[in-house]
């Protein structure tokens, strides 16, 4: 029977292929009564279990060692390692194993339920949603106990066409299951933001989350097709729905061999207009992935992620040999490093802090200001990189003037005492400063004239502007970028630095998704930054765009006030 199931799609593209269906181990868990005597062997076989999955992660954290996921898997598993270090999971699931006299599978999953309650009454989504790595955490437990640690079933048809369904998958997981070839994943869990989603944006495979009951409705080796962009999946399709999707499976294919004939072809508008693209890196290790793109120089190195996962944290000289290898591998291009955007959801290691909303809590220019030592040593890092190439410092989540005015002063100590020491660094460096709070967007001329250029943070721009949880599930169908006020806010933002001749860029989801670009553009954006894999796309719109024609366009967007009208126009712009 053919049917078809919506989700969100997070990675798009389209993968043909047959199920693989992953069972979860907490699926095959039988209760018993284990004698007194035995206890104590029971306890010692969940213990075991517990090294067991240490073992497999600590293999898992040593074969991840660069690449585009390397951060984002990195900290996923320093957090599983520390749901398993929790006493509230293994001594209490040994205690349950002494006072009941229960199994060691059957303790851990009483014990995981416990969790899941306590996590359920927690009012921050973000840490509402960390039940999924609890529940991932002891599935690896308990097929450490079942006999096959570790184990993924591999698919019975080896023929590189088999498509994941799962109800939820760990970041851990998609690793091991990278090896089996998978083309496209399926989960019942997940949101935009989850950590499925991220990992499947950083792999770039066809993939939908939150369909709910896809791992109860799908059979093992039904024939799927997984529509990414659309955020369907079709099961068992009939003969000609399927030959329309190879055929649009080969239309995409080709698509992406003709995008990369662009790639060193000027990025300028029917009318003449020159476009910048630049590209988003969150290590030097994704430079590879730059320059295959094309880009022009890096809108946004995210230096945070040199500060994650890791036990001590980098000194002076370990950050200025990732921002010198960056800079001379541009080669003159501009290298924007964004200082640490740690706190919320990327803390330090050891250094988690509690906060009743971490989105609005300590973290960027905020936690730099009261940790000046730690600033101090990025900022020395950054200006002695600065040497060897065109780099810029950018400063995120500004909020008042007087944070610009305490970061200049300490950018100014920093270049004091490298002069002191006769460090060579680049006097003029350009600062500027991430415009992603909406009082900085309403005060953007006392910003403008203390700063060289600006960047637009449209994630948390749009976050902070309608008050949306961008990690709540519940409430992601409120994240709206086409939202009046949004682009109100940011239109004001290009118009302002414009008129005042000062360099604003945009990066950022919306800077990666054609079906803004026209309207950007239109805006009078002419700086992008984006992830490397979405440039190509970007420029053949760009190319295809006459300025003159959109602009009125996007003028009347921008006095629209109900979203079929704006949605109705911004089709009428990408025709």
């Amino acid at each position: 029977m053919s049917f078809i199931l919506h989700g969100v799609g997070v990675s798009g593209g389209i993968a043909i292929g047959h199920a693989h269906l992953a069972v979860p181990a907490a699926l095959e868990v039988a209760h018993y009564l284990i004698p007194k005597k035995k206890i104590n062997n029971e306890i010692k076989r969940l213990n075991n279990a517990f090294d067991v999955v240490r073992r497999e992660l600590e293999t898992l954290q040593a074969n991840v060692t660069s690449g585009p996921a390397f951060a984002e898997f990195s900290a996923f598993l320093d957090l599983h390692h520390m749901i398993l270090d929790d006493p509230m999971l293994s001594d209490a699931a040994s205690n349950c194993i002494t006072q009941t006299q229960c199994n060691a599978e059957w303790a851990i999953s009483l014990q995981m339920n416990e969790l899941l309650a306590q996590f359920e009454v927690i009012d921050d989504a973000y840490l509402r949603e960390r039940k999924a790595d609890v529940t991932q955490v002891v599935d690896r437990v308990l097929k450490a106990l079942l006999g096959h640690p570790g184990h993924v079933t591999s698919p019975t048809k080896q023929s590189g066409d088999s498509i994941l369904v799962a109800h939820d998958l760990s970041p851990a997981d998609i690793m091991q299951y990278k090896q089996h070839q998978f083309t496209a994943f399926l989960t019942d869990l997940g949101s935009l933001t989850s950590h499925t989603a991220i990992v499947a944006r950083s792999l770039n495979i066809p993939s939908i989350v939150a369909l709910h009951h896809a791992r109860e409705m799908i059979l093992e080796n039904d024939c799927l097709i997984v529509d990414g962009s659309q955020n369907v999946v079709i099961v068992n399709p009939d003969k000609h729905v399927l030959a329309e999707y190879r055929l649009k499976q080969s239309q995409l294919e080709l698509e992406k061999r003709k995008l990369k004939r662009i790639k060193t072809v000027a990025t300028i508008t029917l009318d003449g207009t020159s476009v910048e693209l630049f590209a988003n890196i969150e290590l030097p290790e994704d430079i590879e992935q730059v320059k295959e793109s094309g880009a022009t120089g890096i809108g946004l190195f995210r230096s945070e992620f040199l500060f994650l996962n890791r036990d001590n944290l980098p000194d002076e000289d370990e950050q200025f040999e990732a921002y010198r290898n960056v800079a001379v591998k541009m080669r003159g291009l501009p290298v924007t490093i964004r200082t640490f955007d740690l706190g919320a959801d990327k803390q330090l290691k050891n250094t988690k802090r509690v906060e009743a909303n971490p989105a609005l809590g300590l973290r960027a220019i905020r936690l730099c200001l009261v940790e000046p030592q730690l600033f101090h040593t990025q900022l020395r890092a950054i200006l002695r990189a600065s040497h060897f190439g065109q780099v810029r410092i950018l400063i995120p989540m500004l909020s008042s003037v007087s944070e610009v005015n305490q970061t200049l002063h300490l950018i100014e100590n920093a270049k004091q005492s490298l002069r002191d020491e006769k460090i060579t660094f680049n006097e003029q460096i350009p600062v500027g400063g991430m415009i992603e709070i909406p009082a900085a967007a309403l005060c953007l001329n006392v910003f403008m004239r203390k700063l060289d250029f600006l960047s637009i943070g449209t994630n948390d721009l749009i976050q902070y502007t309608l008050a949306i949880d961008r990690v709540d599930d519940a409430v992601a169908h409120l994240y709206d970028p086409l939202h009046p006020a949004v682009l109100w806010l940011v239109s004001r933002i290009i118009h302002s630095a414009n008129r005042a001749k000062i360099p604003v860029a945009l990066c950022g989801e919306m800077a990666g998704d054609i079906q803004f670009t026209r309207l950007l553009l239109g805006l009078g954006l002419q700086q992008f930054s984006m992830y490397p894999a979405q440039i190509l796309t970007v420029k053949s719109q760009v190319l295809k765009s006459h300025l003159p024609d959109i602009t009125p366009i996007a003028s009347r967007i921008l006095k629209t006030e109900h979203p079929e009208k704006i949605y109705a126009l911004l089709a009428k712009l990408n025709h």
